[in-house]
């Protein structure tokens, strides 16, 4: 009995088994779907900048010479005309009295021609001399009055020389760079070392943001800009788009433009420096009829859609003689394919759609569908690919015959 049991049992569980494994799967197609509604939609441009003050200035030093004073660091306030550091003068003091020497020297060889001048002027007049002689002696009280002109235009340089030893604040502002420490011997044969950095204003700055050529064109100034830094990851920031350089920047093929953004920084919060994830408010719409964006990428299998009834495929676009546009044509808005679902229809129906803005997960819908309408997104049972069976290759014969 017990041995009839479990024969019967085993063969129940044999008839299950290849029922399960052998039956059809369900040809109706179960569709992941989302309805039509109306939200508000805004289109963004990102980018990658960093942050500067408005205006940064350079302090340099035009002569060579070894640091003496410091009287300024870093943050330090300052203000226009303000001592910053002090070379040693010790050289540029020495120049200046050996400029003065030869200029005193200068002026007692005018003297000297002035009154050789004039007599050789008497002598002429009473016949006791050549006008040569004259000619000679005019000529040298010349040359004496060019050299008193170097020897002052000589005195003058090292004066100025003298002076810049000291070096004074252009503006004011706020130190944020010292380059030098005291003692340090600066050199400025080729170009005017730089000593200190100083920014005008730390609560108005600026954005240098890199936008790549695909986005630029949609960008204008005035915009509204959000950005965040990741020393406050969780403080929204706002600003302005100030300006769009036309001076591109091309790193590894790929093409940029700097577009400045103005930022208010009254907290101080923002330093110079700092990298700012930027995003730029291009379009906006409210109360719009949007689509959601995996509906346009869903692509149906060959059997599960059909066209709408009485709605035919739009024709191609009518190229011109030479293949392209007609100057002057207007540029349609986009038209992407939806797949819609109507009550009675087993088969979702392509719809054309005109399309608008979009915010990467919704797109701005013009025409083509209503508020309600369900929309295809997915295919929550797709068919399995049919396995592709290739034929077997004997191991010792030769590769397969081509038909």
């Amino acid at each position: 009995m017990k041995k009839l049991l479990f024969l019967l049992f085993l063969g129940t569980a044999s008839a299950a088994g290849w029922w399960f494994f052998l039956r059809k799967p369900s040809e109706k197609p179960d569709y992941a779907t989302a309805t039509i509604q109306k939200g508000d939609i805004t289109q963004i441009v990102t980018a990658t900048g960093s942050l500067k003050p408005v205006i940064n200035v350079t302090v340099g030093c035009q002569i060579s010479g070894t640091i003496a004073e410091l009287k300024a660091d870093f943050n330090s306030p300052v203000k226009e005309g303000q001592v910053l550091a002090q070379l040693d003068p010790a050289t540029y003091d020495a120049i200046v009295l050996q400029a003065q020497g030869d200029l005193a020297n200068a002026k007692a060889s005018l003297e000297l021609a002035e009154l050789t001048a004039q007599r050789k002027e008497e002598l002429v007049r009473q016949n006791a001399a050549a006008q040569a002689d004259l000619d000679t002696a005019n000529a040298s009280l010349h040359q004496a009055q060019a050299s008193v002109q170097i020897k002052e235009a000589a005195l003058k340089r090292a004066q100025v020389d003298l002076a810049r030893c000291t070096i004074y604040s252009p503006i004011d502002g706020l130190v944020i760079s010292r380059t030098v420490d005291i003692g340090q011997t600066v050199a400025a044969s080729l170009s005017a070392p730089t000593l200190f950095t100083i920014a005008n204003d730390m609560t108005s700055m600026q954005i240098d943001a890199a936008v790549s050529e695909a986005d630029v064109g949609t960008v204008a100034e005035g915009q509204n800009v959000d950005f965040a830094v990741d020393a406050f990851p969780y403080t929204p920031f706002s600003g302005r788009v100030l300006q769009i350089r036309n001076s591109p920047v091309t790193i590894q093929n790929v093409v940029t433009y700097d577009v400045i953004v103005a930022v208010a920084n009254p907290e101080l919060k923002l330093k110079p420096g700092m990298t700012a994830n930027v995003s730029i408010t291009v379009a906006q719409r409210k109360d719009a009829l949007r689509i959601p964006n995996a509906a346009l990428r869903f692509k149906p299998q060959d059997s599960t859609a059909s066209s709408a009834p009485g709605a035919p495929p739009p024709p191609p676009p009518a190229p011109s003689e030479n293949g392209s546009k007609k100057k002057g044509q207007k540029t349609n808005r986009p038209e992407r394919k939806a797949y819609v679902l109507r009550p009675g229809v087993e088969k979702p129906q392509q719809v054309m759609l005109k399309l608008g803005i979009t915010d990467n997960l919704y797109t701005e819908v013009l025409e083509g569908l209503s508020e309600g309408d369900i929309v295809v997104t997915a295919l929550k049972n797709p068919a399995p690919a049919s396995p592709v069976i290739k034929p077997a290759v004997n191991p010792l014969g030769g590769p397969p015959m081509r038909r």
